[in-house]
């Protein structure tokens, strides 16, 4: 007799159908598992004989055979141990065929037989939606799997309560979908001495979801400005928070299976390689780039990553989105952050200080800003010098205006650019692209006047024209006006970087 049950192997953030087929068979004992196993899924045979001993059941002294098909997949993970139980089971007359037939299973067991959390289980129940069948995982997290539609999640805490269920005597209750807490972490601005070029253009990039780089001084603030920013940021919406959780359940980041609602945060050390900020490994993971996906990805000395690892992140902030190429896979994880760089001005900070800048001023800047590409900073849209604070700014009371007040403006300014884009994939001003500007962001004769003296005078790229154009938007809608003016224009060219001159 050959037991028959579905379960997926991931591709990315594709759930592809796997079918375990059971087979027990011949007369001397076995079990093997077939079909291109990792090492986690052959270890699964010592996990299912314990959990089965531990339930009080013992398999038939004969040959078992366990095939994961298609065989020309890999297949990788734990979550394959509860799929390859209840095939054994079903195999044994345990359970009946026809109720397996409707579900897809997975989940990792443990010895004693309870049912450990995966990653993907979210992925999971969207790939059993669509295929109009239920679910069957770990416990704690059927408040995830809730969320994928009007399908039957079964949540066991453990294989002997599940094989109860199955065979009707004890139904376990259906589980209740759950959402994490809105959690704004960081300072508020009013906490912020100073910096008021910085703030605004803290304030700019929130409102358009541009990216950002501080140069500065060490002890001039900028990570704490960057700190401040999740604060000002509008909340998820329904649909965003569904993007943002299945990374993060693809990447086992899923707390007590609840949905995110908070935008991620995320700042990785200047040592982090390159598959671990644009995902990879032997298992193709999302890397930083993708776990930041709607929200924030902050690189803290920025000269100090390797540049080949720098140089990574330029395709996935043209197209939101990075396709991670292994030999065994060619995934795409969705990348669409808001960069937030800092850096020193020089290697030992002090560039521009009489007092305290080195003796190999100006050419060690230069060697050491040249560590950043120039097609990579070409993508910033806000470049800002961030000033020493001196001690008069310290000793000024707190700044009158707090996160709240700055993201009520935020707000208002990603709501008008929400009515804008309705109908396209467009969420802000910095996802549009040149021909969708060229009728949203169109700027007065005076605006373009100066747009074209800029674009010579500083030799600005196509990109960098756009860029210009984009916070130009930005700008306007801040201000609560339609059209784009010179005003707008000015201001967003004096965040552009200049360009080097030969």
């Amino acid at each position: 007799m050959v037991a028959h049950v579905g379960t997926v192997a991931f591709l990315g953030l594709e759930a592809r159908a796997v079918e375990v087929q059971v087979q027990i068979a011949g007369s001397s004992w076995g079990f093997n598992v077939v079909g291109l196993p990792d090492k986690a899924v052959k270890e699964s045979r010592d996990r299912v004989v314990a959990t089965l001993n531990a339930i009080g059941l013992s398999l038939p002294p004969r040959r078992i055979t366990v095939n994961l098909s298609p065989a020309d997949l890999p297949k990788e993970g734990s979550h394959y141990d509860l799929p390859i139980a209840l095939g054994l089971l079903g195999a044994m007359g345990m359970i009946d065929a026809e109720t397996l037939s409707g579900y897809i299973a997975i989940g990792e067991l443990g010895l004693d037989g309870r049912l450990a959390p995966v990653p993907g289980v979210l992925l999971a129940a969207i790939h059993a939606s669509s295929a109009e069948l239920g679910l069957i995982c770990p416990a704690s997290q059927g408040g995830e799997a809730a969320w994928a539609g009007e399908i039957e999640v079964v949540a066991a805490p453990d294989l002997l309560s599940l094989l109860n269920h199955l065979k009707g005597t004890q139904l376990l209750p259906a589980p209740v979908r759950s959402i994490g807490e809105v959690v704004i972490r960081g300072p508020d601005l009013a906490e912020i001495k100073g910096q008021e070029t910085a703030k605004r253009a803290l304030e700019i990039a929130a409102a358009g979801g541009h990216n950002l780089l501080m140069s500065g001084p060490p002890g001039s603030g900028k990570s704490l400005l960057a700190a401040a920013l999740p604060g000002i940021l509008p909340p998820l919406t329904p649909a965003e928070a569904l993007e943002v959780s299945m990374v993060a359940s693809m990447a086992g980041e899923l707390e007590g299976g609840r949905l995110v609602r908070t935008r991620p945060y995320r700042s990785p050390h200047h040592s982090a390689s390159m598959p671990a900020l644009v995902g990879g490994g032997a298992r193709a993971r999302p890397g930083e780039v993708s776990l930041a996906h709607l929200g924030v990805l902050f690189l803290d000395e920025l000269p100090e990553f390797p540049r080949g690892v720098l140089d990574s992140l330029r395709q996935p902030l043209e197209t939101g989105q990075v396709s991670v190429a292994r030999a065994a896979a060619h995934v795409t994880y969705p990348a669409r952050v808001q960069l937030i760089a800092a850096m020193n001005p020089c290697r030992c900070g002090y560039l521009g200080d009489a007092a305290m800048a080195c003796s190999r001023a100006p050419k060690c800047a230069v060697d050491y800003q040249a560590r950043v590409s120039g097609p990579l900073l070409d993508r910033i849209d806000l470049h800002v010098d961030v000033a020493a604070v001196s001690a008069a700014d310290l000793s000024l009371p707190p700044p009158a205006e707090t996160s709240l007040q700055v993201g009520a403006r935020v707000a208002a300014a990603r709501a008008i650019q929400t009515a804008r884009y309705a109908g396209t994939k467009v969420r802000s001003n910095a996802e549009a692209d040149g021909k969708l500007l060229e009728t949203v962001a169109t700027p007065d004769a005076a605006g373009s006047k100066l747009l074209t003296q800029a674009t010579q005078a500083m030799r600005l790229s196509a990109r960098g024209y756009h860029r210009v154009l984009r916070v130009a938007r930005t700008l306007a809608d801040l201000a609560g006006v339609e059209h784009v003016g010179r005003i707008h224009i000015a201001e967003a060219l004096s965040y552009r970087r200049l360009a080097p001159v030969n």
